[in-house]
């Protein structure tokens, strides 16, 4: 199986404000994105990368895959308003080689380990659909639309998701067949899709890391830093 890294960079992401997405902020000397390309080119189980960006901003991505030296990037592609447009761009582009495993990925995850990888691949490979995540210490609210608790689940059964998120081609590409031809198909992650879409099909878990943040808001850039500096 070819093992494809996913980087779902297509959002526009102005969070922080300015005018590059949050993906181009730049993180201990590189932007953010990079530090993602970066550590899937290193892998020596990543035969490929795939990078979905804002088609404002494929010139940038180009640039940084020519002058970070980084070999693997086989494919730039423009994403969509959704994330799902994001993964179907991957999709759609694999659709002549279905011996592939996708492996999705937030371009904004800058610190996501060797090992975490590893497993993820490790596990794909076997013909598991899997994701990352990570167990909370806090007691989660599940609330209705007027913001009032209607419960309390068991923090023991409850995860905070990462990514990456690995499937194998087949098992993506027929979850999204099903979910597009749904006229109330609402844009989720895709372990969302194939949880709603092919619900027999098992989504293991590879435990994260908390380093693995993703950076959304301008304290997470600080945290990113203190995290490079412990690296």
């Amino acid at each position: 199986m070819k093992n494809v890294a996913v980087i779902l960079a297509g959002g526009s992401g102005r969070r922080m404000g300015g005018n590059l997405p949050k993906q181009f902020l730049i993180l201990g000397g590189k932007p953010i994105i990079q530090h993602s390309i970066e550590v899937f080119d290193k892998n020596v189980g990543i035969d490929e990368i795939c990078i979905i960006i804002h088609s404002d901003f494929i010139q940038e991505i180009k640039n940084i895959v020519v002058e970070g030296h980084i070999q693997k990037v086989k494919h730039i592609l423009p994403g969509g308003k959704e994330r799902s447009d994001s993964s179907l761009a991957a999709i759609n582009t694999y659709k002549k080689e279905s011996n592939v495993n996708l492996i999705f990925h937030d371009a904004v995850r800058p610190f996501v380990s060797q090992d975490i990888i590893n497993h993820v691949i490790q596990e794909v490979n076997t013909g598991k659909s899997v994701a990352v995540a990570i167990s909370t210490v806090d007691t989660i609210f599940q609330i209705d639309e007027k913001d009032r608790i209607v419960s309390v689940p068991q923090r023991n059964l409850l995860r905070r998701a990462q990514t990456p998120q690995a499937f194998s081609y087949n098992i993506i590409k027929s979850a999204y067949d099903i979910a597009l031809n749904d006229s109330n198909f609402v844009a989720t992650d895709d372990c969302g899709v194939v949880l709603k879409y092919l619900p027999n099909e098992a989504i293991y878990i590879v435990k994260g890391d908390e380093a693995n943040i993703k950076i959304t808001f301008e304290q997470d850039l600080v945290q990113g830093e203190i995290i490079l500096k412990e690296k």
